[in-house]
């Protein structure tokens, strides 16, 4: 950077009006080819970017409160974040991750937080779903998000309380007839053939961010890989007689020692969700805390926890957070609610390739039911639940370099 002055896009509580539109602004100066400094834990993960007229306007533009500082100071401030007395890393920032959102394309009853933050930030993506991801369009991408989606072929258990519904109706009926079209007898063989795409995707060196859902029953499809799990409501013949003890936890990203729920009434995958060991949870004192890494020798997690906040309200899903018992010893767990012995958000890597899990549906509406309307992102601007998701959108960015998790 050899610039007679420079922006500085503060990110912490007190100055940044919009910290999610200050991402947007981020990726949108990468996607113009100019590199930006990620400022690990310096007011609340801040951006420093060359000075030029087009970058004030749309900073301006997007309501994102921005600085512009002297080459001398900037100077000064990168020494000091250099200093190995201070928990702060500068991390250079190269180009725009191309995004990719996997998602069905009809209307769903539910929103996707991702999508919403994404369009809110004004970062684009591209929406696939089971045949582009078969067809090995992932190559396309760097970074890909799962949402409510459920891997296993169950319908998202919603069997119990939505089966006569005609939204799960009409959803069975496409989830079938796509699996037919491309050449599977059931959706439960059709969404494995799906996740171990996905595996391939990370192993190759692709960077996952999954959220509810997704979480567990991916890593469930995995391990499940050649079993049937499924009653017969779902596919159509009974499931595997003790299915339990033929799963194989070692082919799954983040858990192990699982035990699938059975029940099919039951809107619940495995014994990995925590929602229903929640019943001492109040809403009004449900928060989780991000962890503190070394910025110099951890900047991963680092990056992926930078935030205004180090207390987050917590907030439910289908899979709202993480058993530490069903955790893999190799995961990495970001944020924790200590009080309920829950993890939240949980990091790991995968052949080549990154993921990270982050348990709940909605960050700023705190039990998001079937039909509820969307959150207006407008009303949120500041949210630290969010910005969670968006460090996962630029950590693609970062340049790479040998790094320790």
């Amino acid at each position: 950077m050899g610039f007679a002055a420079y922006i500085l896009v503060p990110m912490d509580a007190e100055t940044q009006k919009d910290h999610l539109k200050a991402y947007g602004i981020t990726y949108w100066v990468l996607s113009k080819n100019e590199k930006v400094k990620w400022l690990l834990n310096y007011r609340g993960g801040s951006f420093l970017m060359p000075d030029t007229e087009e970058i004030r306007k749309e900073c301006q533009i997007r309501g994102v409160s921005f600085e512009v500082i002297s080459d001398s100071k900037t100077e000064q401030m990168l020494k000091e974040i250099s200093s190995p007395s201070k928990n702060q890393e500068s991390v250079i920032l190269e180009k725009a991750p191309k995004i990719a959102v996997y998602s069905p394309k009809g209307n769903l009853p539910w929103d996707d937080a991702v999508t919403m933050v994404l369009t809110y930030a004004e970062i684009p993506y591209d929406i696939v779903y089971d045949r582009e991801v078969l067809q090995g369009d992932l190559l396309l991408y760097d970074w890909l998000h799962l949402h409510h989606e459920d891997f296993t072929g169950q319908y998202g258990k919603f069997y119990g309380a939505y089966r006569a519904t005609p939204w799960y109706i009409q959803e069975k009926k496409e989830a079938e007839a796509l699996a037919a079209e491309l050449g599977y007898d059931k959706v439960s063989e059709e969404k494995l053939a799906v996740a171990l795409k996905i595996r391939d995707y990370v192993v190759g060196g692709g960077f996952m961010f999954a959220m509810c859902s997704a979480t567990d029953s991916f890593d469930i499809a995995l391990s499940a890989e050649g079993v049937d799990i499924c009653e017969p409501m779902f596919d159509g013949d009974p499931s595997a007689p003790n299915y339990q003890n033929k799963i194989d936890f070692s082919k799954t990203f983040a858990f192990e020692n699982f035990l699938l729920e059975r029940n099919p009434m039951e809107y619940e995958f495995s014994s990995i969700d925590m929602t229903s060991k929640r019943r001492s949870v109040k809403k009004e004192t449900d928060y989780f805390t991000l962890m503190e890494f070394s910025a110099k020798w951890d900047p991963i997690p680092t990056m992926l926890c930078q935030n205004h906040t180090a207390l987050v309200k917590g907030f439910m899903g289908q899979t709202t957070a993480y058993d530490p018992n069903t955790i893999r010893p190799t995961v990495l767990v970001m944020a924790e609610n200590k009080v309920n012995g829950e993890a939240r958000y949980i990091h790991g890597i995968k052949g080549k390739g990154f993921f990270t899990f982050y348990g709940g549906h909605d960050p700023e509406d705190y039990q998001h039911r079937v039909g509820d309307p969307k959150t207006e992102l407008s009303l949120h601007p500041n949210s630290p639940g969010y910005r969670l998701i968006l460090n996962n959108v630029l950590f693609p960015a970062a340049k790479k370099k040998k790094q320790k998790t």
